[in-house]
């Protein structure tokens, strides 16, 4: 039985101590929250009364709470009734999942505007998890931020397990919060101390998100406000009671003065009229009729107590051997480099030694290889999902997949074989690679996931299995009942539940001349590139890796526009050796041959995508930050190195070398000469083409002033298109509005082709606006030279192109950068396309 711990509680602020008893709230006075202590401030910043993680900050910033490593729960409310501020007169300076250090600042207030909107300024420290506690200093008075006030024993580390209730789970018909502000923290303390007097293990549902219905922090951490729908789920001997007695409460308001909302049915009743439509984003284009699988991950059992350090230390390395076994396989048995890479990089988180680390020193203080493990990659996936890069929070999805499938083993648990039915609409709050990858496409339609970006490695395998897929769908998605007919358009980013005859005979349709289409432009894949009026357009790659230059140059792509070198850097601990970079580059140069281009960006890393072994500092603004040629000239061996691994593949291809994030000539100038001096150095008499990308609406105004000394530009639409909008391209609420096809970014990349042409240089597209078939004629209108794609959409790119005339395609470039907004571009040019293309050589194959 371990030791109980001792633990102090500091000052949260300065103030005059108030007894609990007559603090003005009977809630707070009869201690239904916890107890604790309440202080009237003279200060204005809230500070952490002990060290721990912040288990949940209110959006309103009046309050907050801390977990201790062992499960001491602090919460700190400041003022009374501070909830209906909305948030006025609160600057929260923390987030959910980080670690703070005992007297570290969460929450800086405006007293003198709290005091005069809110019932009280009183502040409340109160422990919610129950450990009783002593005073170490008197109970009424002065006191200092920082000051010692409690002392407490941690009954945490000395709790019997409870026995895991049995029986049939029970839900609740669906109910809406009528409480103004949401389950804060008198509501939800109401609903909490009504749970605990059944035996019945309970849980309150929001969308896909759950909490224990006897944890007040739990409840709080749901973020509830007015009218959302919730459910309560219980199992056990008394869940019946419970769940009619909770219900009641919650309709009522629990304690709260409401107006009643009506009781909803559950969400597999809503019928059509009332909800058809889901709109997310699209993570994999296609679409799919069929019938819904939800497919959910069980909660595992884990002790925290370990039975020895050696025990729990040898199933924790047999675990990750085991792991890095069952990875190996899925990158043996990957159809392709993208499956193959993500399962590296899952490999090179098992062998991470921060993780393993912090996971060996919980199972030396006596904790589980379970526990230890699911501690150690949870905070690191915290630190990754507080980021403001989308790229980060990805990778935090990873790391939960590598981190349950290391618990699985050491609890000794099998995935169970999932059985899919023929015609499988995939629906997850979100899917992780492992089971992407272990998907039977033969049965499965498409994905539907409520978490994810478009960036996503599970998008990146759902592209490569080519299943249409879309992400940040609202969370009503997991309440659909499975084997519901629904109808998955990805290209609009759609899932219409119930879809009418009509809607379906449509895709069906359409579907059919896509696969007609796909067949013959694939039959006709090695034919040129030419216009109908014999203008050539040079379509290449984008591509990571060798394999996926050697399948680019079989569809029939005219080379390498993007090789994303930054492939050799991530997911690693170490940087690549030069002589591992000399020879991926010659490789990847004689797939692409002596008759075509080959265009290496250099290393486009930093703040958004930090290396491992690069110390960067955190960034308020990543996108904002040091990257692309910024990171690389303040760290200029990393960029000379580069240069002279590229220039090992001069003579073998048409070499060219392009510099990311690129906004001002000094920049330009600088990476020239050092280039020039490593080629010098090297002996050289021939050298590689030189150019930048055009990403940020200054060098798109530039691009006349830039153009005298470059070879080439291509253009970035992904980071063009946010930066000139300002919106974040992964935003699942935005993402769908962070157009490439605004008439601004249009404009942009017109004046970019205008100040290149008039100094004889060429401009290629390589964002994914060129992989877009409908871009065809607007880019091709707009003067660009080359289009560099993804590699699977090189034949259907290539027929594009054969199928317009180039002075058409001027004419409707010029027409829709008049236009409005991106919707009406893309109305426009599907007209023009319906008006133009003819299909009839694709009927007759």
């Amino acid at each position: 039985m371990a030791t109980p711990q001792q633990l102090q509680l500091l000052a949260p602020l300065s103030g005059v101590l108030i007894p609990m008893d007559q603090v003005p709230d009977p809630v707070f006075a009869n201690r239904v929250i916890g107890d604790g202590l309440c202080i009237d401030p003279t200060s204005s910043a809230l500070c952490a009364p002990l060290a721990g993680v912040i288990s949940n900050v209110q959006a309103s910033g009046h309050a907050v709470s801390i977990t201790d490593d062992h499960g001491v729960q602090v919460l700190l409310h400041i003022g009374l009734d501070t909830v209906n501020l909305g948030g006025q007169g609160f600057t929260r300076l923390v987030e959910e999942g980080q670690r703070v250090a005992a007297g570290e600042t969460l929450i800086e207030f405006d007293a003198d505007y709290i005091a005069l909107h809110a019932r009280s300024l009183m502040t409340l420290m109160l422990v919610v998890s129950g450990e009783p506690f002593t005073w170490t200093a008197a109970q009424t008075g002065l006191v200092e931020t920082g000051q010692p006030l409690l002392s407490l024993t941690s009954a945490h580390a000395i709790r019997e397990e409870q026995v895991a209730p049995t029986g049939e789970v029970i839900f609740s018909d669906v109910l809406k919060l009528p409480n103004p502000n949401g389950l804060h923290a008198r509501p939800a303390a109401v609903f909490a101390q009504a749970a605990k007097v059944f035996s019945a293990k309970i849980y309150l549902h929001k969308q896909q998100a759950e909490a224990n219905a006897k944890s007040l922090v739990a409840i709080m951490a749901l973020q509830t406000a007015l009218g959302d729908s919730v459910q309560v789920s219980a199992v056990g001997e008394d869940a019946q009671a419970a769940i009619s007695t909770l219900s009641r409460l919650l309709a009522e308001g629990c304690g709260e003065s409401v107006t009643a909302l009506p009781v909803t049915e559950p969400c597999e009743s809503v019928e059509p009229e009332v909800l058809t439509v889901l709109r997310g984003v699209c993570a994999s284009p296609g679409s799919a009729l069929g019938q819904v699988m939800q497919i959910t991950e069980p909660s595992l059992d884990i002790k925290e107590s370990g039975a020895g350090v050696k025990t729990e230390q040898e199933a924790l390395t047999n675990a990750l051997i085991e792991a890095q076994m069952a990875l190996q396989h899925l990158r043996d048995t990957a159809g392709g480099s993208a499956q193959e890479e993500i399962f590296k990089a899952h490999q090179e988180l098992l062998d991470d030694p921060s993780l393993l680390d912090q996971a060996q020193a919980l199972i030396a203080e006596g904790k589980s290889a379970a526990f230890a493990w699911r501690a150690a990659t949870e905070s690191t996936a915290a630190l990754f999902r507080q980021s403001a890069s989308p790229l980060l929070v990805e990778r935090a999805a990873d790391l939960a997949d590598v981190c349950l499938r290391v618990l699985k083993l050491i609890l000794g648990l099998h995935d169970p074989v999932l059985t899919l039915p023929h015609g499988t609409i995939l629906i997850a709050d979100q899917l992780t690679p492992s089971q992407t990858a272990g998907l039977d496409v033969t049965k499965v339609l498409g994905i539907v996931t409520v978490g994810g970006g478009a960036t996503s490695h599970v998008a990146i395998l759902a592209r490569a299995f080519a299943l249409p897929a879309i992400c940040g769908v609202p969370a009503q998605v997991l309440a659909l009942a499975n084997g519901s007919t629904v109808l998955l358009d990805a290209d609009r980013g759609e899932l219409q539940l119930n879809p009418d005859p009509l809607a379906i005979e449509q895709l069906q349709a359409r579907r059919e001349l896509q696969r007609l289409r796909h067949q013959h432009d694939h039959a006709q894949a090695t034919l040129a590139a030419c216009t109908r009026d014999g203008h050539y357009i040079e379509v290449t790659a984008n591509v990571s890796s060798l394999s996926e230059t050697e399948q680019a140059m079989g569809l029939g792509g005219a080379g390498v526009g993007l090789l994303r070198s930054e492939f050799l850097y991530l997911d690693r601990n170490h940087a690549p050796t030069f002589d591992e970079q000399v020879s991926t580059y010659s490789a990847i140069a004689q797939a692409v041959g002596p008759s075509h281009n080959l265009v290496v960006r250099t290393l486009d890393v930093g703040g958004d995508k930090p290396l491992a072994y690069v110390p960067m500092d955190r960034e308020t603004n990543p996108f904002l930050g040091l990257r692309g040629i910024r990171l690389c000239l303040e760290r200029p061996q990393l960029l000379r190195e580069q240069f002279r691994a590229i220039l090992g593949s001069v003579g073998l291809t048409r070499l060219h070398i392009m510099l990311p994030m690129v906004t001002q000539i000094s920049e330009l100038h600088l990476a020239r000469q050092m280039l020039e001096e490593e080629a010098q150095a090297l002996n050289l008499v021939e050298r590689p083409k030189l150019g930048i990308m055009i990403e940020v609406p200054a060098a798109a105004l530039m691009a006349d002033v830039f153009a005298p000394y470059v070879d080439f530009f291509s253009i970035g639409t992904n980071d063009l298109t946010q930066y000139t909008l300002a919106m974040d391209r992964d935003h699942p609420r935005l993402a769908s509005q962070a157009d490439s096809f605004h008439p601004s970014v249009l404009r942009l990349i017109a004046m970019t082709v205008k100040g290149a042409h008039a100094h004889g240089k060429w401009v290629g597209v390589c964002g994914a606006m060129a992989s877009e078939r409908l871009a065809v004629p607007l880019l091709l209108g707009l003067g660009v030279d080359e289009l560099s794609v993804s590699v699977p959409q090189i034949p259907a790119i290539k027929a594009a192109v054969r199928e317009v005339d180039l002075l058409d395609c001027k004419a409707i470039a010029e027409q829709v950068q008049s236009l409005e907004s991106a919707e009406e571009v893309r109305e426009a040019l599907r007209l023009y396309h319906e008006a133009t293309v003819d299909i009839s050589p694709v009927l007759e194959n």
